[in-house]
């Protein structure tokens, strides 16, 4: 499996491919982790020099979207019920003195040079997305990256990019007719009733957490109950009660009710109210949709536990589902899996401290996208061979259990397993390197500098809409 993705990974290298492929395996063979690109040409297994190297990133081509269908035909991991799980989250590679570096927004931060308050650093935000596995570990599944530029809606873009991956899955035939719906969790970053809306017509099911501050909808009343109680008539209302997520009193009984004991969390609780809606209005995100607005249904989970790992206090959470009438036990799955989630913040340590994503002064976003395509190539290669790999621990690290191993201890023992495997990459020819620019000559060509941020204002009310125009 992993010679064939090798094939299919160095078909898709369409320009400079034979270096770009070499730099995938040094990045995986280098000793401890990577610090700067340049490095990597002193590894063994990088055949060319450095200067190769930078004409791969700055002019290299990779396939984009075949790339994206061998990830996509890869075997997939699934949750304890049997279904694909998408995570989606953006992660940010700061580039804060790069000011010829075009493309650069204001990315949040938390906690930055030790500093306990939040951050707006200039970056450039990455949308990934990844399949997860079941269980407590650190592994999952790439399947896409987007960088976010500055006139991108980001809930826009995130479903496009949803559903150019959810229809690649369909297509490699690792999604059928008749299968469970695909799971999709989101971060309080982003709106869930707004994502169901927009992947509607695909096999997903929306699942993402609640701001604590949140106004939601009860199901209107039928057409019977609103006359019976209003026997003078007038129009049934669209929305039923408000719930109130900071006001108890608001709650309700709920439509299920669970109580799990865990040997992480403690006693963990959840309740469910099915048919929550939220109220949408003509304003920011709603404000281009023509016609009614929709009433996006689902359930609402509330979770309480008694502890967080760390010795945190623990805050209640929320989680909003598109699907509706679910079980108890369904509910117990839906939190489950969205706890799962925060693999994919081991994933972007792995890539940021060991693989070096972040460490490239790269000028131009193209290169830096590449660069981000070649780590994600590598993750994937470590991930089809952890099975095969041996633990080289350190003497002070514990065993690991077979089957067990961190991507990190993976990549240890990558150099000794690389023999065994395909490299479809040709060796090198001898060249001279050209002449570059003559000693002691100026530079008459100036880099140009950049601003930071939004590039395009979204209209807050229809008023401001229309007075700005078409």
């Amino acid at each position: 499996m992993a010679s064939r993705y090798r094939d299919d990974l160095f078909a898709c290298l369409t320009a400079r491919g034979d270096e770009l492929f070499d730099l995938t395996d040094a990045l995986l063979c280098a000793d401890g982790p990577v610090r700067t690109p340049v490095d990597l040409t002193l590894v063994a297994e990088h055949r060319r020099g450095h200067g190769a190297m930078y004409d791969a990133l700055n002019n290299g081509t990779i396939d984009v979207p075949r790339l994206r269908q061998v990830l996509a035909g890869l075997p997939m991991p699934q949750a304890a019920d049997g279904r694909l799980v998408l995570a989606v989250d953006v992660s940010n590679w700061l580039r804060p003195d790069a000011p010829t570096s075009a493309d650069r927004l204001f990315c949040h931060v938390y906690g930055r040079s030790g500093r306990s308050s939040d951050q707006f650093i200039p970056g450039w935000p990455y949308s990934f997305v990844a399949a997860l596995e079941s269980g407590r570990t650190s592994w999952c599944q790439f399947l896409d990256a987007v960088r976010l530029g500055p006139a991108d809606d980001v809930a826009e873009v995130t479903a496009a990019q949803l559903r150019r991956v959810v229809t690649d899955l369909i297509e490699m035939g690792r999604w059928h007719v008749g299968d469970r719906d695909i799971l999709i969790v989101f971060d309080a970053g982003y709106d869930a009733p707004r994502m169901a809306h927009l992947l509607g017509g695909l096999p997903v099911e929306v699942l993402g957490r609640m701001r604590t501050d949140r106004v939601m909808r009860r199901p209107a009343p039928s057409r019977e109950e609103y006359y019976l109680a209003h026997p003078r008539g007038g129009h049934p209302p669209k929305h039923g009660g408000e719930f109130r997520f900071a006001k108890p009193e608001t709650w309700g009984e709920p439509d299920a009710t669970t109580v799990q004991v865990t040997d992480r969390y403690g006693t963990a609780r959840a309740m469910a109210w099915d048919h929550i809606h939220p109220r949408l209005t003509t304003r920011s995100a709603w404000i281009d949709h023509t016609g009614e607005l929709p009433v996006i249904e689902g359930t609402l989970i509330h979770l309480q536990v008694d502890r967080l790992p760390g010795g945190q206090d623990p805050l209640p959470l929320w989680l909003w589902s598109s699907a509706t009438a679910v079980s108890g036990e369904d509910v117990d799955v839906r939190w489950q899996t969205f706890l799962r989630r925060f693999d994919l913040e081991h994933t972007f340590r792995l890539m940021k401290q060991t693989l070096g994503w972040t460490r490239p002064k790269l000028r131009t976003p193209e290169a830096g996208e590449r660069w981000t395509w070649i780590v994600i190539a590598a993750h994937t290669q470590l991930r089809l061979l952890r099975q095969a790999a041996t633990d080289l621990r350190r003497p002070w690290e514990k065993p690991a259990e077979p089957g067990r191993l961190t991507p990190a201890r993976v990549r240890r023992g990558f150099r000794n397993l690389r023999p065994h495997l395909l490299c479809p990459a040709r060796a090198p020819k001898p060249s001279t390197p050209g002449p570059g620019r003559p000693a002691g000559s100026k530079n008459r060509r100036p880099t140009a500098h950049y601003d930071v941020g939004k590039t395009v204002k979204r209209s807050a009310s229809i008023t401001e809409r229309n007075r700005l125009g078409p």
